[in-house]
């Protein structure tokens, strides 16, 4: 059973805040003032910034691995639709695995590299630093080899008990966040 939870209107507003409203044409990344762990390696250039407002993360209560009677939520996969600066939908993200569809076709996956708290909204996810395999399909995505998971709120397990009695059943938890896609 998958039961939704939400931010609620003041999180969802400080989401919003923490997300810039919407990002602009000329937004750059200032990559020295981030954790070094999510920083693009040098010779990166940004292609493209999009934002997601009201993406979800689901989880699954199970076993915790080599933990045998203990249970922990565990990420099952992300489900977002991108926004460009107008608000317009530009593509989506979903996963797993880590996969960003442009609305012109192209397509990147990609794994994790590395992340890093954000500091900034304690109770979301890290920030996040993506490795691309190349693109499929021709369009924007074509180039991108690295994606980062900038101004993150919310997403984080549910904070419901995850026990024997609830094992199996999935939470859909809201995120927002922004990813900066770059090539050379």
């Amino acid at each position: 059973m998958h039961t939704p939870l939400t931010l609620g209107t003041a999180a969802l507003a400080l989401g919003l805040a923490a997300c810039s409203g919407m990002p602009t044409a000329s937004m750059k990344v200032d990559n020295a003032a981030l954790p070094e762990a999510v920083r693009v390696p040098a010779g990166e250039s940004q292609k493209l910034w999009t934002t997601t407002d009201a993406g979800q993360i689901t989880y699954e209560c199970r076993d915790k691995k080599d933990m045998a009677g203990q249970h922990e939520w565990v990420f099952v996969g992300p489900v977002a639709k991108l926004k460009d600066a107008s608000g317009k939908e530009v593509g989506s993200y979903f996963g797993p695995p880590a996969t960003w569809v442009s609305s012109d076709g192209s397509r990147v996956v990609g794994k994790q590299v590395a992340v890093a708290p954000n500091a900034g909204t304690p109770g979301s996810i890290p920030l996040q630093l993506v490795k691309a395999d190349p693109a499929t399909g021709n369009g924007v995505m074509q180039g991108v080899s690295y994606i980062q998971r900038l101004k993150t709120v919310g997403g984080v397990a549910p904070a419901q008990a995850c026990a024997e009695a609830n094992k199996g059943e999935k939470k859909i938890v809201s995120y927002a966040a922004d990813y900066v896609f770059y090539g050379r």
